[in-house]
C-alpha cells in the first residue's frame, strides 16, 4: 500500500470485507491535498454502497504517518480570502462522510497524526494507534480558527478542557498521553499495530451487519442529541434487526452450536 511521490492520491482499496483508503503522499507525511479530501467522500459512498464491505479502515501509506493533515504548500491559494470557504467547504463535506457513515469506520494510525489528519481520525468509531503516534491540532499556530463544525467530534473523544488544550496550545501529544485522555481507543506496538487492526476489522466483519449498523446510529444519535434523541427511528432500527433474516439465522446458529453467517438481510 505504499504509493507514488509524483502522485499523492487517497487510494481505495477492497481487500475482502474490508475497504481500506489510503492517505498515499508520503513525501509529504500524507498530507491531504485538496483532491485527496474532495475524493474522501466518493470512497465512503462506494464503501457503503458494496454490501461485500462490512468494515472501512483508513491509514496513510507507509509508517511514518497517518496524515501530517492539510498540505500547507495549498495554504497560500487555497485559503485565503474567499478561497478560504470553498476549502473549507471541501474538509466539512470530507469529515460529514465519514461520521454519517452507516458502517464501522477505523484509523489506523502510525506515527504522526496531525491537523486534519486528527480530524479525519476523529470522525473514525475507533483509532488503534502505535507507541510511536503523535497528535496536534496546531491551527493557533498558524493563525487558523478551528471550524465550529469539526470541534463536535473532538468532544466525541475527549472532556471540554482537553479540547481546549489542544486548541488552545497547539502542542503534540505523544501517544501514552493521547490514549490516557481519550484520542486513541487502543495503543499497541509499531509491529502488532495492522495485526490488531485486521483482527479487530474481522472480529467486527464476522457479526450481524445490522445490528453493527444500529448500534452505531443509536450510540451516535444519543451522543449527538442526549436531551432530544428520535427514539422512534431508533425503535424502527432496533425492529427491523428483529425481523430480519440475520436474526433468525443467529437464532439457528446457537441452537446448531455453529457459527452463523450473516447476509446484511
Amino acid at each position: 500500500m505504499t504509493g507514488t511521490p509524483e502522485a499523492p492520491a487517497l487510494r481505495y482499496v477492497k481487500d475482502g470485507a474490508i475497504a481500506w483508503i489510503v492517505a498515499d503522499n508520503p513525501t509529504r507525511m500524507n498530507a491531504l491535498t485538496s483532491a485527496m479530501w474532495q475524493a474522501l467522500p466518493s470512497h465512503i459512498e462506494t464503501a457503503t454502497a458494496d454490501k461485500d464491505v462490512r468494515v472501512i479502515i483508513l491509514r496513510g501509506a507507509g509508517t511514518k504517518a497517518f496524515s501530517a493533515g492539510a498540505d500547507i504548500s495549498e495554504f497560500e491559494t487555497a485559503r485565503t480570502g474567499d478561497a478560504a470557504k470553498s476549502y473549507d467547504a471541501i474538509n466539512d463535506a470530507a469529515f460529514n462522510a465519514l461520521i454519517s457513515c452507516p458502517k464501522p469506520t477505523i484509523a489506523m494510525i502510525h506515527g504522526f497524526c496531525l491537523g486534519g489528519g486528527l480530524g479525519v481520525a476523529l470522525c473514525c468509531d475507533l483509532r488503534i494507534a502505535d507507541d510511536a503516534s503523535q497528535f496536534a491540532i496546531p491551527a493557533a499556530k498558524l493563525g487558523i480558527g478551528y471550524n465550529a463544525r469539526w470541534v463536535r467530534p473532538i468532544l466525541s473523544a475527549v472532556p471540554p478542557a482537553r479540547a481546549k488544550e489542544l486548541l488552545f496550545t497547539g502542542r503534540r501529544f505523544r501517544s501514552p498521553e493521547a490514549e490516557a485522555m481519550g484520542l486513541v481507543t487502543r495503543l499497541v506496538a509499531s509491529a502488532e499495530l495492522e495485526p490488531t487492526t485486521r483482527a479487530l476489522a474481522a472480529e467486527i466483519s464476522e457479526n450481524a451487519p445490522l445490528s453493527v449498523a444500529a448500534a452505531k446510529r443509536v450510540i451516535d444519535e444519543i451522543v449527538r442529541h442526549p436531551e432530544t434523541p428520535d427514539m422512534v427511528a431508533l425503535d424502527d432500527i432496533v425492529g427491523t434487526c428483529f425481523a430480519s433474516e440475520d436474526y433468525a439465522e443467529g437464532r439457528r446458529a446457537f441452537l446448531e452450536k455453529r457459527k452463523p453467517q450473516f447476509t446484511g438481510r
